[in-house]
């Protein structure tokens, strides 16, 4: 598999805190990398390693094959557009204003293509419109279109939805979509709106405390994000019994509850629950979230 971005060790301290502790990740050419952490989990800075912001304290990554200690890996880093925290747009100007600054920023030598990016994400009406004016959307799909100026084949969005309505949320959604179907831009997206994740990625990152804790495929977070039958009960302990003479796979959740990974046949399972005294108040049948796999995987708080 060709990768755009690898990462190795790779590690940032500012003082005595570690923002970044022996990072490894892997984000594949053509995908969409889901980048899962909470806020303060190390997201951030590990964009703004990558995109040449800040140097790292120790390890190192490699963009399209350079290593970032090489003295050409600017050349890689051309082929990267990225919007870090929030968009950098001028707001005094229109968005079409905007996006020429950037062409002269880069030293293009035209203005062609200004229209066509204006059109793509969905801003081609604005006309003189100053971006002050713009909704936190407009906002937001401006800044990715001065990020695609330079016509790059890697997109780096830094919690691109965070605050948007569920408008301004499904617009993005289907620009990312749009660029990496149709124009085959590799995008990293990190984020902590884990249900709006799970419908753009193709892979995901799992970051806690500076450390990836998981990687995986969307194939492989769909069979570990697998269907269970929930059951609640009176005596969980025998509930415990019965399951483990059925052979079963399953998680107690609390004193009465305990998912089971299987179909349970529910006239043997209350009749063993019977001769243990126990009675089956309540079954369902779920699927675990993104949201649920994350906690399981980083535990539910810090202390």
């Amino acid at each position: 598999m060709d990768y755009v971005l690898q990462t190795t060790g790779l590690s940032k301290r500012y003082g005595h805190f570690k923002a970044l502790d022996g990072l490894t990740m892997n984000v594949p050419k053509g995908g969409i990398y889901g980048f899962v952490g909470r806020n303060g989990a190390g997201k951030t800075t590990l964009i703004r390693l990558i995109c040449g912001l800040q140097a790292p304290t120790s390890g190192g990554y490699t963009l399209y094959g350079r290593k970032h200690t090489d003295r050409d890996v600017s050349r890689s880093r051309r082929r990267m557009g990225a919007v870090v925290e929030t968009p950098s747009i001028y707001l005094d100007m229109t968005a079409r204003d905007n996006i020429k600054q950037q062409y002269r920023v880069l030293g293009l030598p035209s203005f062609e293509g200004v229209d066509e990016l204006l059109e793509l994400v969905g801003l081609g009406d604005t006309g003189k419109k100053k971006a002050r004016h713009f909704s936190l959307g407009m906002k937001q799909r401006l800044g990715i279109a001065v990020a695609l100026s330079g016509d790059p084949d890697f997109l780096v969005l830094d919690e691109p939805v965070n605050g948007l309505d569920p408008e301004g949320i499904i617009e993005i959604r289907e620009l990312i979509l749009k660029l990496n179907r149709e124009r085959q831009i590799t995008v990293l997206i990190s984020s902590h709106i884990l249900d709006e994740l799970s419908r753009l990625a193709t892979h995901y990152g799992f970051i806690d405390r500076g450390r990836m804790v998981k990687e995986l495929s969307a194939e492989e977070l769909e069979a570990a994000c697998r269907k269970c039958v929930r059951l609640t009960v009176t005596d969980v302990r025998a509930l415990a019994r019965v399951l483990d003479a059925m052979g079963a796979e399953y998680k107690i959740l609390d004193d009465e509850t305990a998912d089971v990974y299987r179909k349970m046949p529910v006239s043997r399972l209350t009749a063993a629950l019977s001769a243990e005294g126990c009675e089956l108040l309540d079954i369902r049948e779920r699927d675990e979230s993104l949201e649920s796999y994350f906690v399981s995987l980083v535990g539910g708080g810090h202390g």
